[in-house]
């Protein structure tokens, strides 16, 4: 053989690796993997000692079984994420083996049913918990929405329109005599807050309401006398302006006419149409059925005037300023009870004298607030009262003197 240093490249041998003598304490260097060790262990014969990865399963201590499992749970919440506030419980994987192996994977098996069993526990204590939270949400939710009943109850935007001559007229010739709009306006501020008040009129023939009017800051729109134009215009020019508002002002949601002409009928129907609610207020004797029919609600004058020639109750024993706020709190309770109020809350008598009175301010008559006010009326047997057991609102029940 010749020397390497002669030979060409690539025909030198390939070395063998001796194995250690024994007893050298060396380890032998790692080979290729055999076929037997390739084989799952469910192929294995009872023989064949497990590969030495394997040899971790069956002496390995509990802890490998968690492992896997946490390494499994973790492997799991990659694919997709867990729901939030909920916890994952451990799923433990059965170790398969033969002998000792079987026996650490009962152990195994132990340990992570008693770290289910704690998960459990766990999520028990969160579904108490998530159980009270909404306890108290129910348990609150009577006291919101009595809350909302009482503050911010459903107040009508009302536009008036009024036919003064059409009114006039049918007042005229009743038994009343005298139109006065102060009674007309004291009825519709009972159902809700009046933004638009236009009268139309030839103020130079009723030039006797314009103080009337002015003091209730209602527009007067002047129309001509029919003679001057051959046609009733104030007719027209309220149907103009009423179907411009319809469109223009979304907000308001309820057209009162002063008038009992019948030629307003088409007017009502288009109001409707727009989803509108629609009052007419007139005279008897001089209303039209066809209109009366086709409004929302009608109210007759008369009965308007009526109600306010009725007695109020005496306030005996009481100071000027007490026998004052008493009355227009049985006036508003009694606008309230026009209305078919079923329950009357504290806040819901509040607004309505304010709106009956707008500067009304229970701290002008010695009251810090408005509960005071009630149970001062209550002592004082005007009004009987009840308070709700969830808000602590007061509730009138009644008058406790007949009126």
């Amino acid at each position: 053989m010749s020397p390497w240093w002669l030979r060409p490249p690539g025909d030198e041998p390939e070395e063998v690796p001796s194995a250690p003598p024994p007893g050298s304490g060396e380890t032998p260097a790692a080979g290729p993997p055999s076929i037997a060790d390739l084989l799952a262990p469910s192929e294995r014969t009872a023989d064949e000692e497990p590969a030495p990865g394997h040899a971790a399963e069956r002496d390995g201590a509990p802890e490998a079984a968690e492992t896997d499992a946490d390494a499994e749970v973790e492997s799991e919440g990659e694919g997709e994420a867990a729901p939030a506030g909920r916890k994952r419980k451990r799923r433990p994987r059965r170790r398969r083996g033969r002998g000792g192996a079987a026996q650490a994977g009962d152990n195994g098996d132990e340990r992570a049913e008693k770290l289910a069993a704690v998960d459990e526990e766990e999520d028990e204590e969160e579904d108490e918990d998530y159980e009270d939270l909404a306890r108290e949400l129910l348990t609150s939710l009577p006291v919101t929405v009595s809350q909302r009943h009482t503050s911010v109850e459903e107040e009508r935007k009302i536009a008036l329109f009024c036919d003064l001559e059409n009114v006039a007229l049918g007042v005229r010739d009743s038994e009343i005599k005298r139109f006065d709009i102060h009674l007309v306006l004291e009825r519709l501020i009972e159902k809700g807050k009046i933004i638009v008040k236009r009268a139309y009129a030839d103020w130079e023939r009723y030039s006797d309401f314009k103080i009337g009017f002015h003091e209730a800051a209602i527009e007067l729109i002047d129309i001509p006398q029919r003679r001057y134009t051959g046609k009733n215009s104030a007719d027209i020019k309220m149907v103009v302006d009423a179907m411009d508002l319809c469109y223009a002002k979304e907000h308001l949601d309820t057209f009162v006419l002063l008038s009992g002409d019948s030629d307003f009928s088409p007017l009502v129907s288009k109001l409707k149409e727009n989803n509108k609610y629609v009052i007419g207020v007139g005279v008897k004797n001089s209303s039209s059925n066809l209109l009366i029919d086709n409004c929302d609600e009608f109210i007759f004058y008369e009965d308007v005037w009526r109600d306010a020639q009725q007695s109020a109750p005496e306030m005996t024993g009481l100071t000027k300023k007490k026998a004052e706020v008493f009355q227009l709190m049985i006036e508003s309770i009694v606008a309230l009870q026009r209305e078919n109020k079923d329950v009357l809350w504290g806040s819901m008598i509040k607004q309505t004298m304010q709106r009956k009175k707008p500067s009304f301010n229970e701290g002008y008559y010695g009251y810090s607030t408005f509960s005071e006010l009630l149970e001062d009326a209550q002592r004082h047997k005007v009004v009987n009262l009840k308070k709700e057991r969830r808000s602590g609102n007061y509730v009138v029940t009644g008058f406790a003197r007949r009126k």
